[in-house]
């Protein structure tokens, strides 16, 4: 359990795919220490739906709902644009939302559904609110990411999974992204006072693994063993409000500890490459 007792009055924390599991119980403690909390959800309806439930629960609280569909650059750009318009801060971004193992789709744009929004997406949301970050420093940005980037590899010769798709080794692919994002983002953001970690909320019950019949099954069989939702999000918690991490950044956490990297994510090689290839396909420059 998170065991910082940190208000966060006059902050404002933006979470996507906060209407339900793990950002939704996120959202919640955020509230409840007193932020403004602004969930961005694709589902707007569920969304109001979590809203009203920690409104319920919290009294006072601020919260509020706007869309984002992180499977369309058109829907990030015209939430970001709104909300840079219409708000002043930014000092805690936590990059939640996710797709696991889902049949092979493609986004908006084109790319394969995981890497396009696990990855793609949320690169594209944290650069367009990149400067507000910064312009609210002290700041921090939180990726949930995944024991799974453990079994991941970049496959930049098929990154879209057009030759082969497996859904398995796709989510594993996005969740190493993540991983790889995060520490380069880091090393971009040195002496910026604006902090990036990444982690792994553990194994949780929660909508995530719908896709998946064989996955939902072992679920359903070992749920005794399983995480709830409020001990899953409270790495993400730990990361976004702990006064010990106000000065770490690049690193990765699981169970409110550091843990452990698999070795291909701690390639700075790869992601550089990574950062690079990600800019083209969005059509951006982030130097």
């Amino acid at each position: 359990m998170c065991r910082s007792t940190a208000r966060l009055d006059g902050k404002v924390a933006l979470i996507t795919g906060a209407n339900s599991g793990i950002g939704k119980e996120t959202a919640l403690d955020l509230a409840f220490r007193g932020a403004r909390v602004i969930l961005a959800c694709r589902d707007v309806e569920k969304g109001e739906e979590a809203a009203t439930e920690i409104r319920t629960r919290v009294g006072g609280a601020k919260v509020e709902v706007r869309e984002l569909d992180l499977a369309d650059t058109c829907s990030i750009r015209a939430f970001a644009q709104r909300f840079l318009r219409e708000v002043d801060h930014l000092h805690i971004l936590v990059n939640n939302a996710g797709v696991m193992m889902c049949p092979y789709m493609k986004t908006a744009d084109g790319f394969e559904m995981q890497i396009g929004v696990n990855h793609l997406g949320h690169f594209l949301l944290t650069y367009l609110l990149i400067g507000l970050l910064k312009r609210s420093a002290p700041s921090r940005i939180v990726v949930v990411s995944s024991l799974a980037h453990n079994f991941g590899w970049i496959r930049f010769h098929d990154l879209h999974s057009q030759g082969s798709y497996n859904s398995g080794l796709a989510y594993c692919q996005s969740k190493l992204a993540n991983v790889l994002f995060t520490r380069e983002l880091a090393r971009r953001l040195h002496g910026s006072n604006v902090t990036v970690n990444s982690l792994h909320p553990g194994t949780v019950r929660s909508e995530l693994v719908r896709h998946s019949t064989a996955m939902s099954l072992l679920f359903a069989v070992f749920s005794m063993f399983l995480k709830t939702p409020k001990e899953g999000a409270q790495t993400s918690v730990y990361c976004a409000v702990a006064e010990e991490l106000q000065s770490i950044s690049g690193k990765h956490f699981s169970d409110c500890a550091p843990a452990f990297v698999a070795p291909q994510g701690r390639s700075e090689e790869t992601a550089r490459k990574l950062w690079d290839v990600s800019c083209e396909l969005l059509g951006i420059e982030w130097d």
